[in-house]
Formats: C-alpha cells, structure tokens, sequence
C-alpha cells in the first residue's frame, strides 16, 4: 500500500480508504463488516471514512467497534455532519449547536477521544460560514477534531471559507471529499485547480461509480433498491465504455477493477479514492489498485473513449 499526503497537511492516508455508505449497518452484516475493516487494515489501508447520518449512526457505532482493537494512532478516521439527524429545527446542519451535539455522539457511537478530519458534509445556506469554522476550531482546539475537511462544496464556497479563516486566524481546511469517477469528471475543471492553489488535498468517493465501472449490473443484474441513482449510469453507452475497458485493463495485464482505480489517482491531488466493501474478498480487489501507475498513452486512450 503507498501514502500520499493530504493537501499540504502533514497528514497522509493510503491510497485507498475504506467507506462505509450502504455496508455498515446496511446490506452488510455486522460480522462481515468487521471482517472487512480488520481485513482493510491488513492489507495497509489506514484510512476509515463514516458519517453520522449513515443508517442514522449505526455504520459508526460498526466503524468504532471494530477500529477499538486496533491502536488509535495507526488510523485516520473521518465522519461528517451536515444531514437530519432527527426532526427538530436544530438537528441538522452546521450550526455551532448541530456541530457540538453530533461530534461528541459521533465520538460516543465510535468511541474514541478524537475525530481525525471531520467533514461539513454539505454547505449550508441557514448558517454563516464564519459561525461554523469558528465551532470547528473550537472543537480542534479542545482535542476532539484534528483535521477540517468539507465535500461537495463548490468553489466559491471552499475560497471563501479559506479567505474567511484567513482573516480570522482559523486552522483551514485541508481536504475536499468529491464524487469523482470515469463517469462524473466535474472536479477536473475548477475544484481541482482551486484547491491545489489553496493546499487542500482531494479524498473521492464512488470512483468505481457504483460497482458499475467494476463491471456489475452490466448483464442485467438486479440493482439494489437503496441505490437509485444505478439506472441512470447502466445504458448502452457506459456498457460500451466498460466493455472497452476490459480490453484495455486485459492488455494492460490488470483487472478492470484496478484499471479504474489507477486512473482515479493518477492525479497526485487525489490523496484517497474512498471504496466500498461488503466482504474482505471485495477489499483485497481493490488494494491491488494502489502502486499502479499506467502508461500516458494509456491514460490518453481512455480519455478517448470516456469523450466518445
């Protein structure tokens, strides 16, 4: 397993990291969920991603369960907040009051004493910006964060915040966690190049698209009810771009699934691709990825059939 560091942080996480959305405490047993994270950390991986809103603290509660045989400065672990954790005016959100409440049940449900890069997991348009960096810097300064970190901000959000922690004299963010795969390339253009020039490293999610890049539901498999969004990425187009790139992953003499994960972070910006595992057999696939480094030529070639 290689390292990259995050940002310009001192930080530095395995090239993969394992996620827990939909698996823990979803379709995963809890037996095999610990199975996998134990299985994960064998094969190198350091680098936990949860959230709070995931089966409403369930995979967290499965995340610290198994992360507490483990020694805790052999890991970075991340969870978030920003989603309705119940039905009250203030249990959403990135109030001062949402942030101070959920990190410390977050820390319960994981039990550990710190959180390593805590996530903004949206913007949030009810609560000024200055309101909720000051909190997290509270919360850093008190030990329990270490890291700030926010995903699926957009560009003028992220540099406003850095300018905002500027003046302010607060610690900055320094990572962005973005959806990015061969399907979805919408970083590229303008979250990348800003957050390089501000120091905050990228850790995506869904690099393999949902298991369709990996070569799932391409043969009429059934898709799973909670992921809805799978129809619309399963058509004749992306059928034809996977079927393309098992050619080239056989050419290559790689499986499809670390041919995918070697053009994720073929980028050094990208610290992490964050992937997801319901049995220790689906992490091994997928570590095989990190070290790969592929040709230009073949990066150029399936940038070529990406834009067809």
């Amino acid at each position: 397993m290689k390292y990259r560091r995050v940002g310009l942080s001192g930080l530095k996480v395995s090239e993969l990291s394992l996620g827990s959305w939909l698996t823990f405490g979803g379709y995963a047993s809890e037996n095999d969920s610990i199975s996998t994270i134990f299985k994960a950390f064998d094969l190198g991986i350091n680098s936990f991603d949860t959230a709070n809103v995931y089966e409403r603290g369930e995979a967290e509660r499965i995340l610290g369960k198994a992360l507490s045989e483990l020694s805790r400065e052999s890991f970075v672990l991340s969870t978030k907040l920003f989603w309705p954790m119940g039905n009250g005016a203030n249990d959403r959100g990135l109030s001062r009051k949402h942030i101070v409440e959920q990190c410390n049940r977050s820390l319960k449900r994981l039990g550990v004493d710190y959180i390593d890069i805590y996530y903004c997991h949206r913007f949030d348009e009810d609560t000024p910006v200055l309101e909720t960096l000051t909190a997290m810097n509270d919360l850093m300064r008190q030990g329990k964060v270490l890291y700030l970190g926010v995903s699926e901000w957009t560009t003028e959000q992220i540099q406003q915040a850095c300018v905002l922690a500027d003046q302010y004299l607060l610690d900055r963010m320094i990572v962005n966690q973005a959806k990015y795969n061969m399907f979805n390339r919408n970083i590229e253009s303008e979250i990348i190049p800003i957050c390089n020039k501000l120091g905050i490293g990228q850790m995506v999610y869904s690099p393999l698209a949902q298991g369709v890049l990996a070569g799932k539901y391409m043969n009429g498999k059934k898709t799973p009810i909670q992921r809805k969004s799978l129809p619309k990425m399963i058509n004749e187009k992306n059928r034809r771009i996977v079927a393309e790139l098992k050619i080239i992953a056989e050419q290559e003499g790689l499986s499809l699934i670390q041919l995918v994960l070697a053009w994720t972070l073929r980028d050094t910006a990208i610290a992490s691709a964050i992937v997801g595992a319901s049995r220790p057999e689906q992490i091994e696939q997928s570590v095989r990825a990190s070290g790969t480094t592929l040709h230009s030529e073949t990066v150029d070639r399936i940038n070529k059939l990406l834009v067809k």
